[in-house]
């Protein structure tokens, strides 16, 4: 009995050996390579920031008769601002994103108001600024957008008080104004992690922009009896900013893997 089973088992092992050796050799395979992370841009978004920013202006006198009496001169200043605002962007291919979105800057740029005409002379802010507006980019890198933007704006501008250039008390006022107009612009917005920061939804953006207002009549009053005096001055901006915003993204979540 115990030489049957010893036959047996040399016989199973001589069996498998020589089946093994029939096998072919296993094939190496690398592993499969993952894709480049895709981020989508689609989605809304909120931002808020601060910045600063210039204003110039064309302005000259105007008399009684409604005629300039005076010629034109370069007005201008200056002074810094809060932002706030939201948006929405569509990402429709690979590197290519449009959005609409609606802001406003809030502060005071400062500068000069002159009434040549009268020998005066006050100070004019820039007070709040509100806009609305397209935007179109392109995805320098999947989580770097370089845009370009423009729209509509339109400016809520101070009073001022006139007085002579000798330092005497204000005896003339112009009141405070809206105007309208038109932006266009530009920045570069990016993900906080190219910074090494890891923050899933969060961005950071730069943008310059300039405004194009248009023209506004000054009227000006007597400080004493409140009356109009007939003269006013002639006022037309340029407004020039730059501003850093933080921005926060609804829906990004990080890379989504791409499908095969």
């Amino acid at each position: 009995m115990k030489k049957l089973v010893l036959a047996l088992t040399a016989v199973a092992v001589f069996t498998g050996s020589a089946v093994a050796a029939d096998l072919p050799a296993r094939a190496y395979t690398k592993a499969p390579v993952m894709p480049e992370p895709v981020y989508n841009w689609t989605g809304f978004y909120v931002f808020g920031g601060a910045g600063g920013g210039v204003w110039d202006a064309d302005s000259y006198s105007v008399n009684a008769a409604g005629n300039a009496a005076t010629i034109s001169q370069r007005l201008g200043g200056d002074g810094w601002f809060g932002t706030v605002g939201a948006g929405y962007d569509w990402q429709f291919s690979q590197s290519w994103v449009a959005g609409i979105f609606a802001d406003g800057q809030f502060g005071s740029l400062r500068g000069s108001l002159n009434d040549n005409l009268n020998g005066l002379t006050g100070i004019e802010k820039l007070r709040d600024t509100w806009a609305a507006g397209v935007r179109l980019g392109y995805l320098v890198a999947p989580n770097v957008y370089s845009y370009v933007n423009a729209g509509f704006t339109q400016s809520y501008w101070s009073g001022s008080q006139l007085g002579t250039v000798t330092g005497t008390a204000p005896t003339a006022a112009t009141g405070s104004f809206d105007s309208n107009g038109w932006f266009i612009g530009g920045g570069v917005e990016n993900n906080l992690n190219i910074f090494g920061i890891t923050a899933p939804g969060w961005f950071m953006k730069t943008e310059y922009r300039a405004a194009y207002f248009d023209r506004s009549t000054l009227a000006e009053s007597n400080l004493a009896t409140g009356l109009l005096t007939g003269n006013s001055v002639s006022f037309h901006p340029l407004v020039q900013t730059v501003s850093t915003s933080l921005v926060y993204r609804f829906n990004w979540g990080g890379p989504v893997v791409a499908k095969y």
